[in-house]
């Protein structure tokens, strides 16, 4: 929640606090097997990840009946959450790092900033973080990239008084989070556009799809050229109607059967189905990249 405080007050926060709905256990269990179809049949899946996956390393989502935006519009206090350098991947963080080593996902679109991808494996490559990440540095002039341990502890894209140090690069470093408004990163939002529009499956994972410009990259394909469109979300979300598939469930019992299923294992799956990995940040090391500046 520390991160929430510093971003702006006065931001619209969207729809907050509906109700959360869970499908019957054998309806979880025959829609997380036709999931893994659609992926075993999709030449170029897409996954797109909100707050909703991280819940399970005990990081407080924003919309939810006890999210923090529901809080704060309420007058409650906000919900306890882990630090973010305390969480570490989840099973359902963890399926996906594998479904992308092994080419069966093409690109992850996250809007988290908690950095669980990267730790659970995920190339940097593979990977369009839009709204940031706590423990990322950039310079602006070089566009090298530098994860660290600890966060960074600034939001907006800020000088945190630091020279770059990359050779002769008189570049001062930034952070990478961003506040309300804030331009996207340019790379990275260059990458989720690509990939969306290269989509024939989109699969939306613990996100609302309230956020622009996240939620037309993942749906923009199933209303211009047929994409299918899968969604995993307790709550409901405006759509769900047009959606090949729904799932009201949990992320990580989902995946867990997901995997099971594409790895030929049809018994009960379990979080013991996948092996969980935490790269360390400071093992990502730099990131040097391409991107132009800013936007």
């Amino acid at each position: 929640t520390g991160y929430a405080d510093s971003l702006r007050a006065d931001a619209y926060r969207g729809d907050v606090g509906g109700p959360e709905q869970v499908d019957c256990p054998d309806a979880v269990t025959a829609k997380a097997r036709e999931l893994a179809a659609m992926l075993r049949a999709a030449s170029h899946a897409v996954v797109h990840t909100g707050a909703g996956i991280s819940t399970a390393a005990g990081i407080a989502d924003f919309r939810g009946p006890n999210g923090v935006w529901t809080a704060e519009a309420h007058g409650r206090p906000r919900p306890a959450s882990v630090a973010f350098a305390a969480a570490r991947p989840t099973l359902a963080h963890d399926a996906l790092a594998r479904l992308v080593g092994q080419g069966v996902v093409k690109h992850v679109v996250t809007q988290n900033v908690d950095g669980l991808h990267l730790r659970s494996g995920v190339p940097r490559a593979r990977i369009s973080e839009l709204h940031g990440n706590v423990f990322k540095v950039r310079c602006p002039r070089c566009q090298r990239e530098e994860y660290r341990d600890a966060e960074v502890g600034s939001v907006g894209l800020k000088p945190i008084g630091e020279p770059c140090g990359r050779g002769r690069c008189r570049g001062v470093l930034r952070d990478c989070l961003l506040d309300w408004d804030d331009p996207l990163p340019t790379r990275d939002l260059r990458d989720a556009w690509a990939h969306g529009r290269r989509a024939d499956l989109s699969v939306c994972l613990g996100t609302s799809l309230q956020m622009v410009p996240s939620r037309d990259i993942a749906t923009q394909g199933k209303q211009k050229r047929g994409m299918r469109l899968a969604i995993v979300n307790l709550q409901a979300t405006e759509y769900d109607d047009i959606a090949d598939l729904v799932i009201h469930a949990r992320i990580d019992e989902v995946l867990a059967i997901v995997m099971a299923e594409l790895h030929g294992n049809h018994g009960d799956a379990g979080p013991n189905d996948i092996v969980h990995s935490n790269t360390p940040l400071e093992l990502l090391g730099d990131q040097n990249s391409s991107q132009a500046k800013t936007i």
